[in-house]
């Protein structure tokens, strides 16, 4: 009865074993009919009489071992949270590579880019790109520069033809940050945001 309501096949097989084993079958018979040795279905017969039912389940296998524990994962966070020092760590903002590399030099420690990346996902953080944003900036400037944007450009690539290769600069912040975290409170406080550039 209790292998009919096992939903795990192995550990159906091996009640089923130990069943006939019960029943007087030899143990050669059951075990070529459950389909393992002789010596296979001795263990799991030692292992149902001294632990019963319990001892014939199917186990999962604990796994390795956390590469950071429980105080180095806590530092770690604060450390994504915070953002980088340029002048110590040479960028201003944390990459995966970037956080492999602090990991190897803090904890002497060695993992991939994907392992960061999972840390950082079990940790809640998420990646936040907020617009560019000026806290002094003139909000009549942008409105004037978006109507005569156009006309500049004309004024720009006059004399071009369109094979010539234009390059239009835009500027873009990011960094790493808890659930919730709204934009305007990253431009405003500044921290954690790295300074990114690039062109099209």
């Amino acid at each position: 009865m209790q292998a009919a309501r096992c939903d795990d096949a192995d550990e159906a097989r091996r009640l089923l074993a130990l069943a006939m084993v019960v029943d007087d079958r030899s143990r050669q018979d059951a075990a070529r009919l459950a389909g393992m040795d002789r010596q296979t279905l001795r263990d799991w017969v030692h292992r149902y009489n001294d632990e019963g039912i319990d001892g014939v389940r199917s186990r999962k296998a604990p796994g390795p071992s956390p590469k950071l524990t429980d105080e180095q994962r806590a530092e770690l966070r604060q450390l994504v949270l915070y953002g980088p020092d340029p002048d110590v760590h040479k960028v201003l903002r944390w990459r995966w590579v970037d956080l492999r590399a602090e990991v190897l030099r803090r904890f002497n420690v060695t993992v991939n880019g994907r392992t960061v990346a999972k840390w950082l996902r079990k940790m809640e953080l998420t990646r936040l790109q907020p617009r560019p944003f000026r806290p002094k900036k003139d909000a009549e400037v942008p409105e004037a520069f978006k109507k005569s944007f156009r006309s500049h450009l004309r004024q720009a690539l006059a004399g071009c033809t369109a094979a010539t290769p234009i390059e239009i600069w835009f500027q873009m912040l990011w960094g790493w940050t808890p659930p919730g975290t709204a934009r305007s409170d990253c431009q405003a406080s500044g921290s954690n945001l790295g300074d990114y550039r690039n062109a099209v």
